[in-house]
């Protein structure tokens, strides 16, 4: 089992900055590959970022050039930092964890608010 606590989510302004820290916990050993999603109220889960275990990472289209996704191994934490934040990227922020038995873990997610 893998437990993932998210942070750093809350309220700001159109054009601000955040940075959500997920700490992972648990059997980390089997992780492979860390990453982010969220979700805005009537709309799909929607993956954003990924960072594998070499150290390379993806981006959504949607996000690319804003979000910024790093870890910190020896805290066993991944952090995503968004500038440039837009009223649409209002939504719940979940950390995922996927590892090498095929299971992905969810954290319990954290608001972002954009406000015009």
């Amino acid at each position: 089992q893998v437990q993932l606590v998210e942070s750093g989510g809350g309220l700001v302004q159109a054009g601000g900055s955040l940075r959500l820290s997920c700490a992972a916990s648990g059997s980390i050993f089997s992780v492979n590959a860390m990453g982010w999603c969220r979700q805005a109220p009537g709309k799909q889960r929607e993956l954003l970022a990924a960072i594998f275990s070499g150290g390379s990472t993806n981006y959504a289209d949607s996000v690319k050039g804003r979000f910024t996704i790093s870890r910190d191994a020896a805290k066993n934490t991944v952090y995503l930092q968004m500038n440039s934040l837009k009223p649409e990227d209002t939504a719940v922020f979940y950390c995922i964890a996927d590892s090498g038995s095929y299971t992905r873990y969810w954290g319990q997610g954290t608001q972002v608010t954009v406000s015009s």
